[in-house]
């Protein structure tokens, strides 16, 4: 009986060395390695999609998009092809610092839809992206506005539970607020990316662990975001709302 190769690996620091980095026109530097499901148009129109003025933020980042990255104890191993075996161990991203610089590796083949890829990749964006410039007085205003208003639900999970503690009297309230406003300027940001490159529908958006930020409400934040960071020449932002039948 005919038995499967694992897929080979390779040391994330091996492929970092190894793999040449492109910019993009955006400035964000990316790799793609091995079997991956977007194809090399695809990928470079997703990266080239991050508005000028965050990518400006992220000079000291390269994106690695690889079929999987595998966690094996203190290391990180990259398949260059789905293997099931590998997948039990695999994780959605995982950090490598490289010198001064820090390389994201992304697993294309733990999602394998080009909505979730393109999610994960604007989260990582996100994130990178507020830590490094902080949040935008306006969003804070704007989203603390909607909190005492009462607007029902949240962005991510984590904004869903920071906003309790925020909310909540005690001494960390204070702190809580301001990790709430981290959270939730990232996830707006990446929504955001995520709709200039793709058709998103609201629902599509939606968790089980949380309620999802209310229609309007979330609209609010985006339209806030797109102000702040215009689309890039050759992408669209807009809200529309659908009629009821």
């Amino acid at each position: 009986m005919a038995q499967t190769t694992q897929a080979p690996t390779r040391p994330a620091a091996e492929v970092v060395r190894q793999t040449q980095v492109s910019q993009a026109t955006s400035g964000v530097c990316y790799a793609s390695i091995g079997e991956i499901p977007l194809g090399a148009s695809e990928l470079e129109r997703m990266v080239n999609s991050v508005p000028l003025a965050i990518a400006a933020a992220l000079s000291r980042k390269a994106y690695y998009f690889v079929p999987l990255t595998v966690s094996q104890g203190e290391e990180t191993l990259i398949a260059d092809r789905y293997d099931v075996a590998l997948s039990e161990n695999a994780v959605c991203h995982r950090n490598l610092t490289a010198g001064d610089a820090q390389c994201v590796f992304i697993s294309t083949r733990l999602m394998d839809d080009k909505f979730s890829i393109a999610f994960e990749f604007f989260i990582n964006v996100a994130h990178a992206f507020v830590e490094q410039a902080g949040v935008s007085a306006q969003f804070s205003e704007l989203a603390w506005k909607q909190v005492q208003d009462g607007a029902r639900g949240e962005t991510s999970l984590d904004a869903w539970e920071l906003r309790k503690f925020a909310t909540a009297p005690g001494s960390d309230s204070e702190r809580a607020k301001g990790e709430y406003f981290q959270a939730a300027f990232s996830d707006a940001i990446a929504v955001y990316m995520l709709a200039s490159f793709l058709d998103v529908d609201y629902y599509d958006l939606r968790e089980r662990d949380y309620p999802l930020l209310a229609p309007a409400a979330l609209a609010e934040r985006l339209r806030l975001v797109h102000q702040l960071f215009p689309s890039n020449p050759g992408y669209d932002f807009a809200v529309y709302y659908r009629r009821k039948q």
